[in-house]
């Protein structure tokens, strides 16, 4: 009877121990799927993070701040014993002595989860944490948790404990979207993290066990209470008395928060743009963009550039800038205050003559960072400001003329172009100074034709006129009609050749480092010589006189020269005033975006006290 009902129960337990022999078949198929899974991929991806891009002033100053997340990433060396104690002895005991995953810890997890059914408990080590915040999800499955233990014990094999101590105290998150314990110290107390006292220290450590229930903005109460208790640990393990615990826990916690520091916005969008230039220029994309043979190679290109400048912002960077706060300060509040309340716009460029380096930029009035940019942007028709570049140098260098030498100021046609002077006004031969300083269009194209269209466009090509184009060859970019036209900083940027002959793009960025300080990228500060000092004599003779008796009457400076061209287009949709001074260079624009008729404001002369500002 005992035999048969034996039988009889383990015939009952043949499909029990069927489901737990299966169960267990499965559980080592999805282990060894996990350690195929790990063998295959730890060498895990590079992880993304975004280090801030910060620019600096000439004076050595932050303006101004692009990030998405605060870090401020740090050595090991440089984040203070006590500070790698806290979290050690409030996250991992024995870190130093486990192999990435802690069995005691686990087994306690597991029996704490057994009671409420459900995957709460965590028991994980500092090197499973830095797992899951650099590889996994934060879901509480035994799945998720066994590819952590794998994930775990392999970066252990691959890094030393300082290593992984040293990315999890600058990976930890503390709350927002504040990342590594190093920009924790400069956000909340603007501070670097070893000038910040213990109880500081202690209070930041509180943030990432729970960083909304920690965030010290929202939650005061509960970081500091945390903090408290992280101090006790401390003295708990021995790292401090109980007695300092008590006092670190009675000092003041005022805290210092961090605000993104966004400065002169007109000056720092161009700062970004002509990054992207300067990377396009020393890493080739330039060369190939002009290589391209159609637009659909441009494009490829064009993402390519896009690509490598995400990794450079990403790895952060720090540009030094010639940027004169003061001065832009200045150019942008009396620029303003000149162009009233209206839709009237402007656009201006200030160069320096000795270095060559943008110092200040107006792009408009009410200028917000990002949105479009006149200084830069804003291509417009030049008008007889473009003839110094497009006629009267090329027409010195290339003959042996003076300002003396007659030209006729009649009526002048090639081909069917046939200009006209303002007001119609005819005129017989006259000195090419008297043509220049009242701007005589006939006569800027008889000196254009004796040059000759191609020759004038081979000194135009060696200036940085990013839209003008092959279609613009011919008799009318003597008058500054071109196809798209130039900006303000253009203009100056090329009127530069006149301080001395010599030229090279004007630039704002000094040079470009990465976040540990390594230089990446310059300018090359070699310049060309387009102008002999013949040419650069008469030209700057003819711009003072334009000042002293012409079109540039009501053009002024403290400076010990000053020389000017004006312009003006068709129905006088644009004013223009390019010049320089003994110590700048400068270039306005004035109209309206949706171009329209500014005859009743040209006594006013609004772009001559454009002007006047930015040299001063």
């Amino acid at each position: 009877m005992n035999k048969a009902f034996g039988f009889f129960i383990i015939l009952l337990s043949l499909p029990v121990l069927w489901w737990v022999s299966t169960n267990i078949r499965t559980e080592i198929n999805t282990a060894k799927a996990h350690e195929e899974q790990i063998a295959s991929a730890i060498h895990l991806p590079e992880v993304q993070t975004q280090l801030p891009v910060t620019l600096i002033d000439r004076n050595g100053e932050i303006f101004s701040e692009e990030y998405v997340e605060w870090r401020q990433p740090l050595t090991l060396q440089e984040i203070p014993q006590i500070a790698q104690e806290i979290f050690i002895a409030s996250e991992d005991a024995h870190f130093y002595d486990h192999i990435g995953f802690d069995f005691s810890a686990i087994i306690r997890a597991v029996v704490a989860n057994s009671n409420t059914n459900s995957a709460s408990q965590g028991g994980s080590t500092i090197t499973q944490q830095l797992v899951r915040m650099r590889y996994l999800s934060d879901e509480k499955t035994y799945e998720r948790k066994l590819t952590e233990l794998f994930y775990a014990h392999e970066l252990e094999k691959e890094f030393d404990k300082d290593t992984i101590l040293t990315m999890y105290l600058n990976e930890s998150y503390f709350s927002n979207q504040v990342y590594g314990i190093g920009g924790a110290a400069t956000y909340y107390f603007q501070k670097p993290l070893k000038e910040l006292s213990i109880a500081e220290m202690a209070f930041i450590s509180a943030i990432p066990n729970n960083p909304s229930l920690y965030n010290p903005l929202k939650n005061f109460g509960n970081t500091k209470a945390r903090q408290e208790r992280l101090l006790d640990t401390l003295a708990a393990s021995g790292a401090i008395t109980l007695e300092d615990a008590a006092t670190y826990k009675a000092e003041p916690i005022t805290l210092n928060v961090k605000n993104k520091i966004q400065q002169y916005p007109t000056y720092s969008t161009y700062v970004l743009q002509e990054l992207r230039w300067l990377v396009a220029e020393k890493e080739g994309y330039a060369e190939r963009l002009v290589k391209a043979q159609n637009e659909e190679e441009k494009k490829k290109i064009k993402t390519q550039l896009d690509n490598r400048l995400n990794t450079l912002f990403q790895n952060g960077l720090t540009i030094y800038t010639a940027l004169n706060p003061s001065k832009q300060s200045h150019d942008e509040k009396k620029m303003t205050t000149i162009l009233g309340s209206g839709k009237l716009q402007a656009a201006g460029a200030v160069i320096d003559n000795s270095t060559r380096e943008i110092i200040s930029l107006y792009a408009g009035k009410n200028y917000e960072k990002f949105d479009f940019h006149r200084a830069f942007q804003g291509t417009r028709q030049p008008g007889s400001a473009f003839k110094p570049l497009a006629v009267y140098a090329p027409f010195f260098e290339t003959t042996a003329h003076t300002p003396d030498s007659i030209v006729n100021g009649g009526s002048y046609c090639v081909g069917s172009f046939c200009p006209q002077n303002y007001g119609g006004y005819k005129y017989g031969d006259v000195p090419i100074r008297v043509a220049f300083r009242h701007s005589y269009n006939t006569s800027a194209l008889r000196l254009f034709q004796t040059v000759g269209i191609e020759t004038a466009f081979s000194y135009l090509d060696r200036f940085h006129f990013r839209s003008i184009i092959a279609k613009d060859h011919n008799y009318a970019a003597a008058l500054g009609g071109l196809t798209y036209g130039v900006t303000a900083l253009e203009l100056a940027d090329a009127y530069t050749s006149f301080i001395d002959g010599s030229y090279v793009l004007a630039h704002s960025i000094r040079k470009v480092t990465a976040a540990d300080g390594t230089e990446l990228y310059s300018w090359n500060t070699e310049r060309d010589q387009i102008w002999s000092p013949k040419t650069v004599k008469y030209m700057r003779t003819l711009l003072a006189d334009v000042v002293a008796n012409g079109t540039g009457q009501g053009v002024y400076s403290t400076s010990s020269y000053i020389g000017a061209k004006t312009g003006t287009t068709n129905d006088y949709r644009d004013y223009w005033l390019a010049g320089l001074t003994q110590e700048h260079t400068a270039a306005v624009w004035l109209g309206f975006d949706k171009p329209q008729s500014m005859e009743n404001l040209e006594a006013y002369k609004i772009h001559h006290q454009l002007f006047n500002v930015l040299m001063e």
